[in-house]
């Protein structure tokens, strides 16, 4: 059996969908019998993105502290695919998007002599991530094609789309009952704040919505429940530990996640597994990979009009939403964890 070194970078106090990916991915490893362990490798805040790089590049992945040497390494994100190895697959989960995807948004918000700085920060950042992600790796996974299409489009980067399933976990189905869950960071990406808004369409009035996750625009989100007199039918939960989580997947009605350009979105397979329907909208990316419009879930465009019709739906047609789940739970038994490390082990 191989030593394996999962190797993903991590900004302080905080936890991603990434994260939950690699040390599900460890855990599996292990359980396959691997020496596997999981390494966090720094990533700095603006400013300081070269240090986090530089600290990644001299980071020491071939052996572990018994002196034995590490077989292989698997990344996931920025910048920890600068970490060097022989036998190096990069499992990409994303590049630092401000200076993607996201840099038309991210440069507006900056003053001109900070957009001249950055600019020339956003060309050194993609000179280097294209060395690394083709010269730096032995083999490029991508997490979604919405990643895959970045990839080629900003460096002409070729990769294989290799979707992660569900974390290992205890999901089961035990109702379809009463509330729509929206699991998510509470961030203006993830467009919560579109659900809100639906809940607010007189199509929508009968609908209960339950909210697990914490993050920036947690106070703006319970503001604006408050003032559009939502508190009866909107429950902020807040972070929770796996358990509550895999419970809370297991009596919901179905799974609300309209996030904007969304990497891959895990909640999409954790809903699939606890055979739930997922509703999202057309432009958020990872999750459109997998929800098929009517088949196990809505798909729907990221307005509240839209949007409010999908979750009445369900919510109005229990029946509906058990047929949507079990083809949703169909969907997500082909994204297995043993074709995963089969793919991705090269030792």
């Amino acid at each position: 059996m191989a030593r394996i070194a999962v190797v993903t970078s991590h900004p302080p106090l905080s936890r991603g969908g990434h994260l939950v990916i690699a040390e599900a991915l460890t855990a599996v490893l292990r359980d396959a019998g691997h020496d596997a362990g999981l390494i966090l490798t720094p990533q700095n805040r603006f400013g300081r993105q070269g240090g986090a790089y530089l600290a990644n590049w001299l980071t020491d992945a071939g052996q572990a502290h018994d002196g034995r040497p590490v077989d292989q390494v698997i990344s996931f994100r920025f910048p920890s695919y600068a970490v060097r190895h022989k036998v190096h697959v990069c499992w990409l989960n994303h590049r630092m998007r401000e200076y993607y995807d996201q840099w038309s948004r991210f440069s507006r918000s900056l003053s001109q002599r900070a957009r001249v700085k950055e600019r020339v920060r956003r060309r050194l950042i993609h000179s280097v991530d294209h060395y690394l992600l083709t010269r730096n790796v032995t083999r490029l996974f991508a997490q979604s094609r919405t990643i895959q299409a970045r990839l080629s489009r900003w460096g002409g980067i070729r990769s294989t789309v290799l979707h992660p399933p569900p974390p290992p976990r205890q999901y089961r189905c035990d109702e379809y009952g009463d509330s729509i869950l929206v699991v998510s960071r509470l961030t203006p990406l993830k467009r919560v704040d579109l659900v809100v808004d639906a809940l607010c369409e007189p199509v929508a009035a009968g609908v209960h919505c339950v909210i697990v996750g914490d993050g920036d625009a947690f106070s703006a989100l319970r503001q604006r429940v408050r003032e559009n007199g939502l508190e009866e039918r909107v429950t902020f939960l807040g972070d929770v530990d796996e358990s509550k989580l895999v419970g809370e997947l297991a009596r919901c009605r179905a799974v609300c996640f309209p996030a904007h350009q969304e990497d891959y979105g895990l909640v999409t397979v954790e809903a699939f597994a606890s055979a739930k329907a997922v509703i999202t909208c057309d432009d958020s990316g990872g999750p459109t990979e997998l929800v098929h419009d009517g088949v196990n879930g809505f798909v729907t465009a990221p307005n509240p009009q839209s949007l409010a019709a999908a979750l009445a739906m369900l919510s109005e047609q229990p029946d509906l939403a058990e047929r949507l789940g079990q083809q949703a739970l169909r969907a997500v038994s082909e994204i297995t964890w043993e074709n995963t490390v089969k793919q991705l082990l090269l030792v």
